[in-house]
């Protein structure tokens, strides 16, 4: 009986955390600063600085981007040469990078390709 109520108190804070997650506008971006929120939109250009940091430049092209996603890590495998005009949602914290607006992503399933 103790095991049924640990797993169901388990299985009620894992749901609560997924609710936690929110998907954001781009327009709440700088009042959700420091939380964690989902964003959707499409990848306008990207820079491959090194192998273990990549930069998407979302909701339009560098400069003028509404925000930019930095993929951390060689551990995330995406057909860069393919994402370009795709739509993409990312899962992160919401920061201000040299008073831009950016997602840092180094977990593979925080981010997903939306089917069209």
């Amino acid at each position: 009986m103790k095991k049924l109520i640990l797993a169901a108190f388990v299985l009620t804070m894992l749901a609560g955390s997924v609710a936690a997650q929110q998907k954001f506008s781009t327009e709440d971006f700088n009042k959700n600063l420091g939380k964690t929120g989902t964003l959707c939109d499409t990848i306008y250009s990207l820079k491959i600085v090194s192998d273990t940091l990549t930069l998407l430049n979302m909701g339009g092209a560098y400069p003028n981007q509404k925000y930019t996603v930095a993929i951390i890590g060689n551990h995330i495998s995406l057909d860069w040469t393919t994402l370009k005009g795709k739509p993409l949602c990312v899962t992160g914290v919401f920061e201000m990078y040299k008073g831009r607006p950016e997602i840092e992503i180094a977990d593979p399933d925080k981010i997903n390709l939306k089917q069209k």
